[in-house]
């Protein structure tokens, strides 16, 4: 650091011999001060080290030493060395400030850009000015008559040497460090990189290096000495253009500080069109816009020049970056399994790979866009409408679910189910297009087709068997009852007990299984239900059932519920399924309470539906089982004293879905359970929940035992005819 610190002492001492020296006769106004640019670089280089007060001290005793050694007071050179280290300290903070990506901010970059070139122009001039606060105002106290034109001088001179030598130091020492971190920081290490990096410029760009410096020696020579008294100086800045259009930037920058100083050391000495000027004042401003000039059109040419080329390397990067990517998504695209087509508003098909092709492909071969609407069908067989349709709907809504479509000719065995799902693109143009997936699933249809088909006969086929265990156990048991009491009746009648509760817990699995596979697999009649009317059975029937075992009785509280259009059977069970678990996963002594309300969802077909809730105040569900519990045989509390089969949500499930609604589970804000299912509504939904508040059910238990049937199996017989 100390080293680094002699240098600059050394380089500030020889800029300020150098300014002093282009002072013009007994004026004591130099034609350039190259040691306030100096004092910038030396600060910069210095900002963070340990020592820098030692480079503080420095540069202030050089200055004062430097101006009060060519004529100016001790007093004044003061003020003069105050003025040169603010002007120093300033622009170092200005750029630090706005400029942490250039190297003398603290990063590692230089000026990029004419705007990076612009912003140290004006820092140059906010540094000079406080430098003249300092300065003249400092000469002004000590009695220094002080004009107008010191003040310009002072700026002038001060602007021009940071500039100049602010803006090529910058560059040059990033150049330098660039150097030093790949080839170390001995001379001979430079070298090598350089020789390197000159022996990769081609012949023909040799050529051109050495056409501009010739160029620029005799256009020179001729602008500043053999001009034969003519203005010529409007030429130079011909070699300048050349320079910054064509070469390195580094070659620009060190060009701009030869020609700068030719400028000045020939007008020094008399020659050229500036040194005609008679006015010395007008003469120093002259030079110092002259060198400002040179120095701005040659850097601005350059980093804008370096600008575009960085930026068209982005470019080309980007392009090629994207052509990769766009490579590695067809390879994605052709290899996916699934179909995937891209389908605009008028359902052309804009792109489609091969697993498209072949599915959507029949006997007669590849089908139009209309061909392919036409041979898709509903589950039920019946056409889609265009409404309907996946890529309809999703530029409607931007994304829809995941449903089933037959696809095939109508009336043929080989129609295949898809599971299609679609999704809106955006449409930065104004184009409205959606991506349509298509997914096979049709042996896993069969497959679990041919499942359920097993799993029903085989439930239908135990009734026959169960019912002869049901009556001779009946039978048995009322045998013993008129027995005596003795150990081995009284094994019996316990055992004969057990057998009853298996049977009983198998006859409610294969009633379930029954109507799981009806809810699949029954004709659905939708009519116009009335949801109030059969909720309030419902929940007549389960008091009746709670007054009859001793349980306390739910309490039940039922808005104007809005009717719906869907199979009474089916929704009378998906009620009891649901009633039935809020009432049975209760808190041991607790009165279960139910709330069932709806709300009617305006909008037109297929969005015009009725949403019912039914909270209660059980033990609630599991967290993270929410889904799950719509799950064949799931049980969200096994092992414990709630006995059931796991089948009971999976019906509501199949339910809800073949009327084309959801259901969802979710937690009670205040304890407990929400069921929300939708179901379709008719064209009276909304009105009676506009007009009726909800009403607890004044609920009157019945002095009869429940009925032994299960008041679900009613309905799985519905279901299953």
């Amino acid at each position: 650091m100390l080293a680094r610190t002699a240098m600059f002492a050394l380089l500030y001492a020889a800029a300020i011999a150098v300014g002093r020296m282009t002072v013009l006769g007994d004026t004591r106004m130099a034609l350039v001060w190259p040691a306030s640019g100096v004092a910038v670089l030396w600060l910069c280089a210095q900002r963070n080290a340990r020592t820098r007060w030692v480079d503080v001290a420095a540069l202030t005793a050089i200055a004062w030493a430097g101006n009060t050694l060519t004529g100016t007071g001790p007093v004044q050179g003061v003020a003069l060395a105050a003025a040169n280290l603010t002007m120093a300290v300033v622009f170092v903070r200005l750029l630090g400030r706005s400029h942490r990506q250039l190297r003398c901010a603290g990063g590692r970059g230089r000026p990029a850009n004419p705007w990076e070139l612009g912003r140290l122009l004006g820092y140059s001039s906010a540094a000079a000015a406080a430098g003249a606060v300092i300065g003249l105002g400092g000469l002004w106290l000590a009695g220094v008559p002080v004009t107008g034109q010191a003040v310009v001088d002072w700026m002038a001179r001060n602007v021009t040497g940071m500039f100049v030598i602010g803006a090529a130091g910058l560059w040059l020492g990033h150049t330098a460090a660039a150097l030093a971190a790949r080839h170390g920081s001995s001379p001979r290490g430079w070298w090598h990189a350089i020789d390197q990096r000159l022996r990769t410029v081609p012949a023909r760009q040799v050529g051109e290096y050495l056409a501009v410096a010739a160029g620029s020696i005799g256009a020179y020579l001729v602008g500043f000495v053999y001009n034969q008294g003519l203005p010529l100086a409007f030429p130079l800045i011909v070699v300048t253009v050349w320079a910054a259009l064509r070469l390195h930037t580094t070659f620009v920058v060190g060009q701009n500080l030869t020609l700068a100083a030719a400028a000045v050391w020939f007008t020094l000495h008399g020659h050229g069109p500036l040194a005609s000027v008679a006015d010395l004042d007008t003469r120093v401003l002259l030079v110092q816009l002259f060198v400002v000039v040179i120095t701005t059109v040659g850097m601005i040419i350059a980093l804008g020049r370096d600008e575009r080329t960085t930026l068209l390397a982005e470019l080309a990067a980007q392009q090629d970056k994207a052509a990769r990517h766009g490579a590695l998504l067809d390879a994605v695209i052709n290899s996916m399994a699934d179909g995937l087509a891209v389908v605009d508003a008028d359902h052309r098909v804009l792109l489609s790979n091969p697993a498209a092709v072949r599915l959507l492909a029949t006997p007669a071969g590849p089908r139009t866009s209309a061909g392919i609407r036409a041979l898709l069908r509903h589950l039920d067989g019946t056409p889609v409408a265009d409404e309907d349709l996946p890529n309809v709907r999703a530029l409607a809504h931007g994304r829809i679910d995941p449903v089933n479509l037959l696809f095939g000719e109508p009336d043929t065995r080989d129609s295949r189910v898809f599971r299609v799902s679609a999704t809106a693109l955006p449409d930065d143009n104004g184009a409205r297009q959606a991506v349509v997936l298509y997914h096979d699933v049709t042996a896993e249809t069969r497959q679990r087709e041919q499942l359920a088909a097993f799993a029903g006969a085989v439930a239908h086929d135990l009734q026959s068997p169960l019912t002869t265990v049901e009556g001779w156990t009946e039978v048995a048991t009322d045998a013993l009852a008129t027995t005596g009491s003795n150990p081995g009746t009284d094994r019996a009648r316990d055992s004969l007990t057990r057998v009853a509760r298996a049977a009983t817990r198998m006859r409610g699995l294969i009633n379930d299984l029954l109507v799981y596979t009806a809810t699949r697999d029954a004709d659905l009649s939708p009519t116009r239900v009335e949801l109030t009317d059969t909720v309030n059975d419902l929940a007549a029937a389960r008091a009746d059932a709670a007054a009859a075992t001793g349980q306390p009785v739910p309490q039940v509280t039922v808005g104007a519920l809005d009717p719906v259009h869907a199979d009474a059977g089916a929704v009378r069970q998906l009620l009891d399924n649901l009633i039935g678990n809020a009432i049975k996963y209760i808190a041991p002594g607790v009165t279960p309470r139910l709330t069932v309300t709806s709300v009617h969802l305006d909008g037109s077909s297929p969005n015009n539906t009725v949403q019912v809730t039914i909270a209660d105040n059980g033990i609630g569900i599991p967290a993270g089982q929410h889904e799950a519990i719509f799950g064949s045989f799931h049980r969200a509390h096994p092992g414990s004293e709630y006995a059931g089969t796991g089948l009971g949500l999976a019906i509501c499930a199949r339910i809800v879905a073949r009327h084309g609604g959801a259901i969802a589970a979710y937690d009670n804000p205040g304890g407990g359970s929400r069921f929300i299912f939708t179901l379709p509504a008719t064209a009276q939904a909304g009105v009676l929940a506009a007009i009726a508040p909800p009403v607890t059910l004044p609920v009157t238990p019945a002095p009869a035992p429940p009925r032994r049937t299960p008041p679900n199996r009613m309905a799985a017989k519905h279901l299953a005819a």
